[in-house]
């Protein structure tokens, strides 16, 4: 028998006849059975590889062989716009077989969710955050609600798993696998991730989920990178080149998208802007003309990346360099869909850090390597937040029963560690007790309980921004620092691609209204600095040892190429060349990525060298007595180094307050720390050279 005959009669009557499918992908063919068995799994493919089909019909015939009934599936994504995205494809799926979907995340009206709470959905579309307004709200019968729930489908595992909102999403499906009484099939949608078998594990508690689909993302493609030094010069190549196509452009930054997409329409390219500061209408506005588009551009920031369908695309260009190999792999793989056509992309480099970036991004790319997900150490502080989400979920908890709840998605965590975090709350009032039960203490409320527990909703922190309006339309939303203007003139901020005149704010209802404006305007948004991951860094170096990169480059970038491999003569690739120049300062090129050198930069400060700063390819310093530098090197290992505390650790995690000060620094620093970076970097040998006067 095979996979499509185990298929419900209607989904394989639908398949072939309402949807038109000569054939189903092999990684589609794949998954039926062990859906249909109801195991956990873990499906990967490459972007537009039918993985939300592969999912989905399975267990649509699974609803209709065994009669589920009431809201019996939960599809989580990452990203509102790609549930928005999803929702006509599902509904048209799930409609053909007479079963309904819904949206439920915090741009759907209250109108749309009464509705689905008196008529629950077979298929719920929602978002983690969603999922815990559901489950901690006074106004819903959570319990009703979820009584019939049976699967779980995660889009975008690897998004997930790679930050502190996966260890939330593991709590929220341990709560309401207890709710329900039984086991929900987790059904894990990714990319391609360099440790799928660990990601598996990950997802379904180390009980043996199963991977379906290639591990490795291909080495195909058609790529190209060239070296333009500057925004400005990017625009003119891009207005240039591939006129008459679909050209998909991915910038780093919100900042940089409105500045690109604002010169290429001054270039008269028709362009369309993309990220998460714009409204919604305006995305989807912007998103659906480019679809329906030919001659075109979208400026796009990794909102893009994920699995949003903007149609059929010709190319896709990088400004600079994506972060990761799978982040690369995500976004070449929007090309190369039609029939005798191939991945492609374009890198243009504005800097030299970027165009070593692209070169090693392809370096990694070619020779198969793909990263793996680690998913954050020692999540303490999301312990801390389900606690307090749990008694108001059940309003008060009885303090022995969270394991109950929540006990295997924190079984890495030691008991002393948990038992300490709980008698810190309690002792600083963030949770007060009454015979064994658990409730939000009075600092638990006056620092969490503003607007219903809002804050308690989600484990990352917002940052303040203000929204825009023209008229009644929201354009989106910028930082405070964009609204202040220079010597009295009102400020014109970018937004959407076009510039705008600031005519009013009402700073208390963070607000600002706009009328449009021929002068050219700029926005601001908070940001952080790229940390590099250890294999891109040395990835880096061996592009300048070999002068070798496995791309096509413009004459442009093999010049440059040629000139930076010179720059760096100084490379070997087996040691750590400390470059002294004539200014009294130094250089220790180590290209280990900036978590072992800021390790390292505090190790030397600590020894008496004095320090200027560092980066992810290497550490500067003043020159005096730099003779002992390589013994004290020598003398290091990781468990010598002791980080200090980062600055921004409530940034980094939000409820540090629930924790005890020595607990909050362990987690933030061992998230900071990259042993494995640190031991293969202090294994080199320090060279001291002096710069060339050159």
């Amino acid at each position: 028998m095979t996979g499509f005959d185990r298929l419900h009669p209607a989904v394989q009557h639908h398949i072939v006849n309402s949807l038109g499918w000569t054939s189903l992908r092999p990684t589609q063919t794949e998954a039926i059975a062990p859906i249909i068995d109801g195991r956990d799994v873990l499906l990967l493919a490459p972007t537009a590889g039918g993985k939300t089909e592969a999912a989905v019909l399975p267990v649509l015939s699974r609803m209709l062989s065994e009669q589920w009934t009431g809201l019996s599936v939960l599809y989580v994504c990452p990203l509102r716009a790609l549930l928005n995205n999803l929702e006509p494809r599902l509904d048209r799926y799930a409609g053909l077989l007479g079963r309904s979907v819904a949206l439920w995340h915090g741009d759907v009206g209250s109108g749309p969710k009464r509705a689905a709470l008196r008529n629950p959905p077979d298929l719920l579309l929602t978002t983690p955050e969603s999922i815990e307004a559901i489950l901690i709200s006074g106004a819903v019968d959570h319990a009703a609600l979820f009584a019939e729930l049976r699967a779980v489908i995660v889009d975008e595992l690897h998004a997930f798993a790679s930050d502190d909102r996966g260890w939330h999403l593991l709590a929220l499906l341990e709560r309401l696998g207890r709710l329900t009484g039984r086991h929900l099939q987790r059904i894990g949608l990714s990319a391609t991730v360099g440790n799928p078998e660990a990601l598996a594990a990950w997802l379904a508690h180390g009980e043996g989920a199963q991977v379906i689909g290639q591990s490795t993302g291909g080495t195909d493609g058609d790529v190209t990178i060239d070296h333009v030094g500057s925004l400005d010069n990017a625009a003119v190549v891009l207005s240039r080149l591939h006129r008459g196509e679909k050209r998909l452009v991915f910038c780093d930054s919100r900042a940089r998208v409105e500045t690109l997409g604002a010169e290429l329409r001054r270039q008269g390219t028709r362009t369309f802007v993309s990220h998460s500061s714009l409204s919604r209408d305006e995305r989807k506005q912007a998103e659906d003309a480019f679809g329906q588009a030919a001659d075109c551009a979208i400026v796009a920031t990794s909102t893009l990346e994920l699995g949003i369908d903007v149609g059929d695309l010709d190319r896709v260009i990088q400004i600079d360099a994506a972060s990761t190999v799978s982040s690369f792999l995500q976004r070449m793989g929007r090309t190369g869909r039609r029939p005798n056509s191939t991945r492609n992309c374009l890198f243009l480099a504005t800097t030299d850090e970027a165009f070593l970036t692209a070169a090693a991004i392809v370096r990694l790319w070619r020779s198969g390597f793909v990263e793996p997900i680690l998913p954050p150490p020692k999540p303490l502080h999301v312990f801390a937040q389900q606690i307090l989400a749990l008694v108001l979920q059940g309003r008060g908890l009885a303090l022995q029963r969270w394991p109950e709840w929540i006990g295997r998605t924190f079984a890495s965590i030691a008991d002393d560690e948990i038992f300490d975090v709980i008698d810190y709350m309690l002792n600083e009032g963030v949770l007060f007790q009454d015979q064994g039960i658990l409730g939000i203490g009075p600092r638990g409320e006056a620092k969490l309980g503003r607007r219903n527990f809002l804050d308690l909703l989600s484990v990352f922190t917002t940052p303040l921004h203000v929204t825009v309006r023209n008229g009644t339309t929201e354009l989106g939303q910028v930082a405070p620092s964009s609204l202040l203007g220079i010597a009295g003139q009102p400020p014109i901020i970018l937004l959407s691609g076009r510039s705008w005149r600031v005519v009013d704010i009402d700073w208390k209802r963070r607000l600002a209204w706009v009328e449009p404006s021929n002068e050219t305007g700029r926005s601001r948004w908070p940001g952080s600095s790229r940390v590099m991951h250890f294999d891109l860094c040395r990835a880096v170096e061996s592009t300048l040892v070999t002068g070798e990169v496995p791309a096509a480059l413009s004459k442009r970038g093999a010049a440059r190429l040629e000139m930076l491999c010179e720059d760096f003569a100084f490379c070997d690739g087996q040691s750590l060349p400390m470059v002294i120049d004539d200014a009294g300062g130094a250089c220790l090129w180590t290209f280990a990525g900036a978590a072992v050198n800021d390790a390292m930069e505090q190790a030397l400060d600590r020894g008496g060298f004095h320090t200027r700063s560092h980066d992810n390819f290497g550490i500067r310093l003043d020159a005096p007595d730099l003779s002992r530098l390589p013994e004290a090197l020598a003398s290091l290992s990781p468990e010598k180094i002791e980080l200090e505390m980062p600055n921004d650790l409530e940034v980094n995690l939000k409820f540090s307050v629930c924790l005890p000060r020595g607990h909050a620094k362990a987690v933030a620093v061992d998230r900071l720390t990259d042993s494995r970076g640190l031991t293969e970097t202090l294994a080199r040998p320090t060279r001291l050279l002096r710069a060339s006067s050159d």
